[in-house]
């Protein structure tokens, strides 16, 4: 039909050639989408092939429509191209030998000249679609065939100027070629299964860089993060170490592929290298690419580090200056503030080391200043900043004139004369002001100007250091004249433009905010502020809210300067207490409000909440005595919640003020809009009731009944208050509800005894908002604050544990919500501890005997806090450490200076719990029965996680709790008195009999090290756990001996030390024989201290055991070669808790939390410098600090390659060499001949002193490389029987992979070493013997599994995972065995595969066994 189809089409063409060509493009284009696929298939895989058949000419008129300019790799579909490709290989590369084939030659063109076709192979190699890299893989191969095989040089042109070929050969360079493309090949098809083993070498770059490009995009595309990882690393190195021809190329690369989220320390830090060498445009391309997808922050801080860190260089222009901007802009959108701020910082150096001042304006410049946030990086008085002052300086007179500079005659560029126009325009009036249109100006300009008049002043004030030709003070006076001018206006003119004052007031805002002035001119500044006697008080609320914190800033500047009382600003706050009273007391009144009286009232009742805040915040600012003045009476009648009634749109359409602003007439005709405004005067309420409940907290009555005739009904009625702070809760919104916190924690502890049920539903609904609040910075972590203080008010507890009503399960059940909710939001248990530590203890001298009395029944906190610790996500565990790594930078990381350390990393609530307990006094009797109450707590969470997990691995949860008990012991022990031990005594001694991990053993060690050497009295109870039966002991017996090696410290305080030193030799002694070559160890270092301290002291007694204890220890000394066993001797010699540690000496926060967890072999996790406890001062330091730092060589040890064993596992006994040895050497390596000595009858030996049955299968996995599948296979072939396993290297049973998959089934199967070149005479060898080789490949006579019948000496031959069996080996099989499949994918792993035959096998030699039997 092919024939027929082609034959009539070319018949019937005019031109075929034509045809030909329009037919192959328009198949090259075709959209793949149902039908056309089909026909595309069909044309490019049956009716071109047979087209070109016509001849010579049809060919090239193929590959002319292939190969038209119009058809270059970037139009068109590559899928399709490569679809006709592979389709016409026979024929566009023809195999060599044969007159057909070399007549094609002749007549057809040759694909390897043309650089179009290897740029489809190259694009297909990176394709998506798995068949299409397949087809690309395929035409490369095949032209690397033919080249071969033809033996002729072929060039292909380059595409651009005169570097290397696409692809070239020459006969002279086979060898080298052929390796190259077959390594090639083999990376590409080892990443179509996700994997790399191999990459290819380049030193010698002998084709176009872009062949490399095609790997390295495959694995930055791959699905695969570790490969990717792989990927970036070895191109990094890669640019770091070769010389690359067309570099450009490899650098177009990380602009489309940026570093991935993960290993950012290790990219950074390789990236850093990578930019130090930019060429072109290609740092703009690379900065545009970071904003092209959205970062997480850690990478985002990486690679802002990494351009950072490259050398100055003029790279950069306006453009680039706005795409770091944008990079900015990206870094926004985390919530991890410290890394966003140390991004910030980063970017800004980047910008000045390759921004090109010439290109730029101090405009770009000063814009791209305000992406920064001055809070988070661009802080006045960090390094930053005096880098940033000193570019400036150094560069300001190189700047492009900015328009503004030009607009007015200046066109040479200065910082001064740009600020000084910025300010002057900012202040100038524009005619649109005048109207009633008077919208609130944005913050934007203010900020901006402020930002740029403080950077003008400390650059002046360089200069001055530098020259002493100007003064800095003058240099702001000139600045700020315009502005002083108009404010000195605003109280006396009338007709001042309400914008011009208002941008007056934000800048006046911004800079005191921002700059702390001094001298003259503070005061110029407070003599223009004090003309702002008279306001103009507007019924806009923007503006409302700008005049009172200016009113705000003046009180501020009023205690700097310390004015007195009668100054101006006091009247102005009298003025307007009173006013705004007397405003709110005329609504009342009972007309019917207006839109203008309701925005009044709003406007009243903010001013009189700044006042009291201001009073609250500052109590030498108290207005009125203590008796309750009008302020007082007024708030305390306030109807709380009382919401303002929405006027009606007809009152809003007349009420018509020339200077209400339109922006409140649209925001209030919105019932969303009207309700913010209702919820800011809820609000306001509050904050004035907040300040009334604290000034007369004594008034409100403490049994709840209320007062009939109350002076102050807020105060003196306080469940009616509470009521309606409960209603509070229910309207306002989470930003909103903390002054409603503030009156709860005042009213509720007056409240609790009497109405407990109401003081509950207050917990309830406060932590509801809690809970439902998201992690953000701005309302979530100021509202917790105020939830602690409250429900965890010291008065709260006290009364909540004296009673023991529901109030106290309640307050418990939210502390282990909080402590639930710390795994999921970082610092939360922070907060909790840290305030409630501050609260029950200020330092150990001046506190009451009954200062913990509210603690102790609460000590539960304390406990969850000392054992405190998630064990984090990857992910989660890289922002910690990356957190941690800037806080270490200092002050060369300005966000470190400008941000407060919130200190919400989990060690801190660890660190608070620690120190609030070394302040603790064991005389004061609180103190004293609070330790020994969390002392009882901690053994039992000892015990019940030893219960809850029998066998529990080293750094799993399990293990770093019952680390962290053991260290806060450590901790309390020195204040537990004799008394108190002999309680505990005993179940400390049963922990060490328990099965711990080394770290736990040496904290349990050495806590009974120190009570042995304080209280010597507890000795007889120490001896008794050594008459314990063998069974209990052999797991523990190791830790009770380590004690003994600390013998002398034990007996440091006992003048008589012989009867002690007699005890523990005869003790030591017979456990120096013990069995088990662990147990012995830990016997003859004890033995060796023991005897040492003995001789010292020159007792005759000991004369008698002299001769034993020498002949140990001289025969553990002379161990004779270089066994595991003198290794060990030696190894636990050297051991830091046997040859360094010294009990008392390093007895020190430093060593408990930090050297010790280190020297153990913890997770780094679980380590926590001393410097952290230092810096957290939430909880001061204890009077002897130097009790914190250790004053040893310890802590400069590295950790050794010894761990202390409970059984000795790792501790190979002599005994059991010596039993093994004869089985081992019965494993002959196959070594280039056939053995000499008869495999069955060894193997049949091997079995019977096993006491196993085996069977005659031997199973051939020489050809296998993976240890995975080599011990998966050991392990079934034990499991079934088999007589032996062939391997490749007998090396792979150390691998660690191997041994995880046999589960030690190496040590119970014969294995045989036979090298794959050896593989064909191993074979015939075992044929002379009489076994059929069963070979497990799918060919074309291969027989079904479930058809065959295996014979009794079956040998069984696995290929390779991806090759298979080669074919030299498959001539030398008897029969070929394939497993029947139903599914698509038509391969199993060997594995699975081996394990099916040999189950195959077992199951029909159990059926011809059970057959035979009578």
């Amino acid at each position: 039909m092919e024939w027929v189809l082609a034959e009539a089409l070319l018949s019937q063409s005019r031109d075929p050639r034509a045809l030909l060509g329009a037919l192959c493009q328009g198949e090259a284009s075709a959209e793949r989408a149902g039908p056309a696929e089909d026909s595309a298939a069909l044309v490019a895989g049956r009716l071109l092939p047979v087209l070109v058949q016509c001849g010579g000419a049809a060919l090239r008129a193929v590959w002319g429509g292939l190969a038209a300019p119009g058809t270059s790799p970037g139009s068109g579909r590559v899928e399709e191209k490569l679809l006709v490709l592979s389709a016409l290989a026979e024929k566009l590369l023809p195999e060599p030998g044969g007159d057909r084939a070399r007549s094609a030659r002749e007549a057809g063109p040759d694909a390897r000249r043309c650089w179009r076709f290897w740029r489809t192979v190259q694009t297909g190699l990176g394709q998506a679609d798995a068949l299409t890299r397949k087809r690309a893989r395929y035409l490369l191969q095949r032209a690397v065939e033919v080249s071969a095989e033809l033996g002729t040089d072929c060039t292909c042109g380059p595409l651009e100027g005169n570097g290397p070929s696409l692809f070239w050969w020459s006969e002279k360079k086979k060898d080298e070629l052929l390796k190259f493309w077959e390594n090639y090949i083999l990376i590409m098809e080892t990443l179509e299964g996700n994997q790399v083993s191999m990459f290819i070498s380049t030193g010698c770059w002998l084709f176009h860089p872009s062949w490399h490009m095609c790997i390295y995009k495959r694995m930055f595309e791959s699905e695969n993060k570790i490969l990717t990882k792989e990927g970036v690393i070895h191109f990094l190195e890669l640019y770091e170490t070769k010389i690359l021809p067309f570099s450009p190329e490899f650098s177009e690369v990380m602009t489309a592929y940026p570093l991935p989220s993960s290993h950012s320390f290790l990219f950074g830090k390789k990236l850093m290298l990578f930019l130090n060498k930019p060429k072109g445009n290609f740092l703009l391309k690379f900065i545009r690419k970071m904003t092209s997808r959205h970062w997480c922050a850690v990478p985002i801080l990486f690679l802002s580090k990494a351009l950072a860190n490259v050398p100055k260089y003029k790279a950069l222009g306006i453009d680039g200056l706005l795409a770091l901007r944008d990079v900015i802009h990206c870094t926004m959108i985390t919530h991890q503030i410290l890394l966003r701020g140390a991004a910030q910082c980063y970017l800004l150096q980047t910008a000045m080391n390759l921004l090109d001042v010439e290109k730029v304006s101090l405009s770009d410049v000063s814009t791209f200043l305000m992406s920064l946030r001055q809070e988070e990086s661009l802080g006045r008085g960090t390094s930053l900043w005096t880098e940033l002052c000193d570019w400036l300086r150094v560069n300001e007179s190189y700047f492009k004139p900015s328009p503004m500079c030009s607009s007015i005659g200046l066109h040479k560029t200065s910082l001064n004369a740009y600020v000084k126009s910025l300010i002057q325009e900012y202040v100038k009036s524009s005619a649109w002001e005048t109207g009633e249109n008077c919208f609130m100006p944005d913050w934007f300009e203010a900020k901006l100007v402020s930002l740029m008049v403080l950077l003008a002043v400390d650059v002046e004030g360089m200069k001055t250091q530098y020259s002493g030709k100007q003064r800095t003070e003058n240099v702001l006076r000139i600045f700020l004249d315009p502005l002083l001018d108009v404010l000195m206006k605003f109280g006396t003119n009338a007709y001042m433009p309400l914008l011009k004052t208002d941008r007056c007031l934000q800048l006046l805002l911004k800079l005191l905010n921002t700059c702390r002035l001094k001298g003259s001119s503070l005061f110029l500044l407070v003599s223009c502020l004090i003309q702002i006697s008279q306001w103009r008080w507007e019924y806009n609320l923007d503006r409302c809210h700008l005049y009172l914190m200016v009113l705000t800033e003046l009180i501020n500047l009023h205690l700097k300067v310390g004015w007195k009382r009668g100054n101006p600003i006091w009247r102005v706050i009298s003025l307007l207490k009173n006013a705004s009273i007397q405003h709110l007391q005329e609504m009342d009144s009972g007309q019917e409000p207006t839109l203008g009286s309701q925005i009044q009232r709003v406007v009243s009742m903010a001013a009189l909440a700044m006042v009291c805040e201001a009073i609250d915040q500052k109590p030498e600012l108290q207005l009125d005595s203590l008796h309750a003045g009008p302020l007082e009476s007024f708030l305390s009648s306030l109807q709380l919640n009382q919401t303002l009634q929405k006027p009606h749109a007809e009152e809003q359409s007349s009420y018509a003020h020339p200077s209400e602003c339109t922006s409140v007439l649209e925001e209030s005709s919105s019932s969303q809009g009207w309700g913010k405004i209702v919820a800011q005067y809820i609000h306001d309420q509050w904050v004035c009731l907040s300040f009334l409940l604290k000034k007369y907290h004594t008034l409100i009555p403490s049994t709840g009944s209320e007062i009939l005739e109350p002076l102050l009904p807020a105060v003196q009625m306080p469940i009616r208050t509470l009521q309606s702070a409960l209603e509070a809760l229910t309207v306002l919104s989470s930003d909103q509800v903390l002054p409603v916190f503030h009156c709860l924690k005042v009213l509720v502890p007056k409240l609790l005894t009497s109405s407990e049920s109401l003081c509950i539903e207050s917990f309830d609904m406060a932590w509801k908002i809690i809970s439902s609040l998201s992690n953000t910075q701005l309302i979530f972590w100021p509202n917790l604050k105020a939830f602690v203080q409250f429900v965890f008010d010291n008065k709260i507890l006290t009364i909540a544990a004296k009673i023991k009503g529901q109030a106290y399960f309640k307050i418990k059940e939210i502390m282990y919500k909080i402590i639930e909710m710390s795994a999921i939001k970082t610092g939360v248990f922070n907060t909790l501890i840290s305030y409630c530590c501050q609260s029950w203890i200020v330092s150990a001298s001046n506190v009451s005997q009954g200062s913990l009395s509210s603690a102790k029944n609460y000590s539960e906190l304390i406990l969850e806090a000392c054992i405190f610790g998630t064990v984090f996500r990857r992910d989660q565990r890289l922002v910690q450490d990356v957190q941690t790594f800037i806080e270490n930078l200092g002050h060369d990381c300005a966000a470190n200076t400008v941000m407060e350390n919130t200190k919400r990393e989990d060690h801190y609530v660890r660190i608070c719990a620690i120190k609030f307990l070394c302040l603790l006094d064991g005389s004061n009797m609180s103190h004293k029965l609070f330790m020994e109450d969390l002392a009882i707590k901690l053994l039992d969470k000892d015990e019940f996680v030893s219960k809850s997990k029998k066998r529990y691995y080293v750094n799993s949860l399990q293990h770093r709790v019952k680390n962290r008990v053991w260290q806060t012991l450590l901790v309390l022990f020195p204040r537990l008195d004799q008394n108190f031990l002999n309680g505990i005594i005993d179940r400390i001694f049963q922990a060490g009999f328990t099965n711990n991990q080394a770290s736990i053993k040496y904290f349990i060690e050495w806590i009974i090290i120190l009570i042995l050497h304080k209280f010597p009295q507890f000795l007889p109870k120490f001896w008794d756990c050594f008459s314990y039966g063998e069974e209990n002991l052999k797991t523990s017996i190791c830790t009770f001996l380590a004690v003994l090696s600390h013998l002398d410290v034990v007996t440091q305080n006992i003048p008589e030390k012989k009867l002690i030193l007699k005890q523990a030799l005869i003790v030591v002694l017979q456990w120096c024989f013990n069995h088990n070559f662990s147990v012995r160890l830990y016997a003859l270092v004890a033995l060796k201290k023991l005897w040492t301290a003995c001789k010292v002291l020159s007792v005759e007694e000991f004369d008698a055991l002299t001769p034993v204890i020498e002949s140990s220890l001289h025969q553990v000394e002379s161990m004779h070669g270089a066994g595991n066993a003198k290794k060990n001797w030696q190894r636990i010699q050297e051991h830091f808790f046997f040859a360094t540690f010294h009990p008392l000496k390093d007895y020190c926060l430093e060593t408990i939390f930090y050297i010790l967890p280190r020297l153990s072999g913890l997770i780094e996790d679980e380590w926590i410098t001393i410097d952290k406890f230092t810096r957290f001062t939430d909880v001061p330091l204890d009077a002897g600090f130097q009790w914190y730092l250790s004053q040893t060589q310890l802590s400069k040890l590295k950790p050794g390659d010894w761990s202390q064993q409970d059984i000795g596992t790792n501790l190979v006994e002599a005994d059991n060499q010596a039993e093994w040895t004869d089985v081992q050497k019965k494993i002959i390596p196959w070594n280039n001949r056939v053995p000499d000595l008869d495999l069955e009858l060894l193997f049949q030996d091997r079995a019977a002193r096993l006491g196993k049955s085996i069977s005659r299968l031997i199973v051939v996995a020489s050809l296998i490389d993976k240890p995975t599948n080599l011990g998966g296979l050991c392990r079934t072939c034990e499991v079934f029987g088999a007589s032996a396993l062939v391997v490749g290297s007998l090396q792979c049973i150390s691998d660690k992979q191997f041994q995880h998959l046999s589960v030690s089934a190496e040590q119970w199967l014969p294995l045989v070493e036979v090298k794959p070149p050896h593989l064909i005479d191993y074979l015939q060898q075992k044929k002379t013997e009489g076994y059929t080789i069963i070979g497990v490949e799918q060919t074309a006579k291969s027989l079904d599994l479930t058809q065959y019948c295996f014979p009794e000496k079956s040998l069984l031959l696995l290929g390779n995972e991806r090759e298979g069996i080669p074919a030299n080996l498959i001539q030398q099989l008897d029969v070929c065995v394939e497993i029947p499949q139903q599914g698509i994918i038509r391969s199993l792993n060997v594995h699975v595969s081996g394990a099916l035959l040999i189950w195959e096998y077992t199951r029909q030699q159990l059926l011809s066994q059970g057959d035979t039997k009578p």
